[in-house]
């Protein structure tokens, strides 16, 4: 593909974003589902926005995420160039090192682009069925 480069798929992996804060767990053995409807970031190679829901749903072990941080940590996407697969595996990656649940799943559900819509989804330990 003329013009995409090694550096486009990179784009956005390694970038500072503000930091997920958790709360003590008091509980076991339930659910936790966080839909975010506004999710939007930049394509690295056109500069155009991707826009669409992400969805969080994790089993909490000792802690679960206090949501002020992961609306600010979700608003860190914003401006930053990243292809929605790389943001939605960055999205798993982070939320499990900061809240350490017993198995997490992150789907990302985006908008059109030239007609086609894209699901990505991205999973973290034993989920159950």
């Amino acid at each position: 593909m003329a013009g995409y480069t090694k550096k486009h798929a990179r784009a956005g992996l390694k970038e500072k974003l503000p930091k997920l804060e958790v709360i003590d767990n008091q509980f076991k053995g339930y659910t936790i589902s966080i839909i975010i409807p506004e999710y939007s970031s930049l394509c690295p190679r056109t500069g155009m926005p991707d826009v669409g829901t992400v969805t969080i749903e994790y089993e909490p072990g000792a802690y679960f995420v206090e949501l002020k941080s992961l609306k600010h940590y979700i608003l860190g996407y914003r401006n930053l160039g990243i292809f929605y697969e790389n943001a939605v595996n960055r999205i798993l990656k982070d939320f499990v090192k900061a809240v350490r649940p017993r198995w997490a799943k992150v789907r990302g559900e985006f908008r059109p682009r030239g007609g086609i819509n894209t699901v990505v989804e991205a999973k973290h330990g034993r989920i159950p069925s």
